[in-house]
């Protein structure tokens, strides 16, 4: 990660230096206690009006059930959502938009919309939900934000901040004082700093795409070669996970997760959301011990179709994501390969692994490479003494 200085970082960054987050210049600090930045105060006592916008917007709340609302913010968020100059854009389907969206417990109120006034065009969007992270030892009833946007032509109206703001008073009705999310920008301090890597499964396409090249001493057929997988997958007992696994998908989970600094926290209603495998939207699978029964290993990834902008040939590339990986008998490279065999099956052409949890484990044998983009997780109003190395973090957003 690249150190930045308190100076330049309350110079690029004015609005996150007068919020409770961390900052660089604690870094030194020894006796500054860790925990909750700002003390939680009576919910009565939270600002009850929303924000000021400039005259010409005004607040809604984006209803998500609705197929119309549904549809209205994810041809928003296709439009707008930032691309950083890129030649592909995240594609968060409606499904998507649901699953990330409307977990149990979630609230509306949280799914925040701006719209001109006069025209009622959306303009802004921003998403929460409720989520409980395990902090070291104390579990934490935090939001998790998400999908922050404004219109490509406003972005120097000062609309982020405000939303940022008025998500916060939301949260705080709730009697919920803490916050995750993640940016590619250095905001203030962040809890830990990863990388995405990843496996081609399609690498004509990718190649033909331009998201890597062929080495001087690699020809396409050598390329396809490399990076061919089985037919199907190698492991004895490995099968898509169903509704009757929630127990002990949970289990296992849990297990797993409690070794992390910092992570998420899932009872069997989070797994039945999160994990239970929706078609074009999330996937996971199990291995069965054929003769024990006993569930052993587990391994999920999701999807997030990227729309390609500049290619006469492709308009869409097909990109799966890793989850959560729990490997306790599979070794996680065999794991993996299976996770990467079912992808290439279910049509994908890519498959992304940030360096969380276990997963450099499995990066140089199955043929991961790094990305250059580093993205940073953030806790907002709390405050660990030290960052978190991605191995520490059993958290995937």
């Amino acid at each position: 990660m690249t150190i930045h200085t308190w100076k330049q970082y309350s110079e690029t960054h004015k609005f996150w230096g007068t919020q409770p987050v961390g900052h660089f210049k604690d870094i030194k600090d020894a006796i500054l206690p860790q925990g909750p930045i700002e003390p939680a105060t009576l919910v009565s006592k939270v600002k009850q009006e929303p924000y000021n916008l400039l005259g010409q917007f005004e607040w809604t709340t984006c209803d998500l059930n609705s197929d119309d609302l549904c549809s209205e913010v994810y041809n928003f968020l296709k439009e707008n959502y930032p691309d950083d100059g890129f030649v592909f854009k995240a594609d968060y389907s409606r499904e998507f938009l649901r699953w990330a969206l409307c977990p149990p417990g979630y609230y509306q109120s949280w799914h925040i919309g701006v719209r001109v006034k006069t025209s009622k065009k959306l303009v802004a969007f921003i998403g929460g939900v409720p989520v409980r992270i395990r902090v070291r030892d104390e579990v934490i009833k935090m939001a998790k934000i998400m999908f922050l946007c404004v219109h490509k032509k406003l972005r120097s109206k000062g609309l982020a901040p405000v939303m940022i703001k008025e998500v916060t008073r939301r949260v705080h009705l709730q009697n919920i004082w803490q916050a995750a999310y993640t940016s590619r920008d250095v905001l203030s301090r962040p809890l830990t700093t990863c990388r995405y890597w990843g496996r081609l499964l399609n690498p004509k396409k990718i190649i033909d795409v331009g998201i890597t090249s062929l080495s001087k001493r690699m020809t396409m057929s050598m390329a396809i070669k490399v990076n061919k997988l089985p037919d199907a997958p190698i492991t004895p007992g490995f099968r898509g996970m169903e509704r009757r696994d929630v127990p002990v998908a949970t289990k296992l989970l849990r297990n797993y997760l409690c070794q992390f600094g910092v992570a998420a926290d899932f009872d069997e209603n989070d797994v039945k959301h999160w994990l239970l495998p929706r078609e074009n939207v999330v996937y996971s699978y199990l291995v069965v011990n054929p003769e024990t029964h006993d569930v052993t290993d587990f391994c999920s990834f999701y999807s997030v179709p990227a729309t390609i902008t500049s290619n006469r040939k492709y308009t869409t590339l097909e990109c799966a994501y890793s989850y959560y990986n729990v490997a306790t008998v599979t070794s996680y490279p065999q794991l993996m390969k299976d996770a990467l065999i079912i992808s290439k099956q279910k049509g994908f052409d890519l498959l992304y692994a940030s360096d969380v949890m276990h997963n450099e484990s499995f990066f140089k044998e199955l043929r991961f490479t790094p990305g250059n983009e580093p993205f940073h997780y953030y806790l907002y109003n709390y405050r660990l003494r030290s960052s978190l190395i991605p191995s520490e973090l059993g958290l995937v957003f």
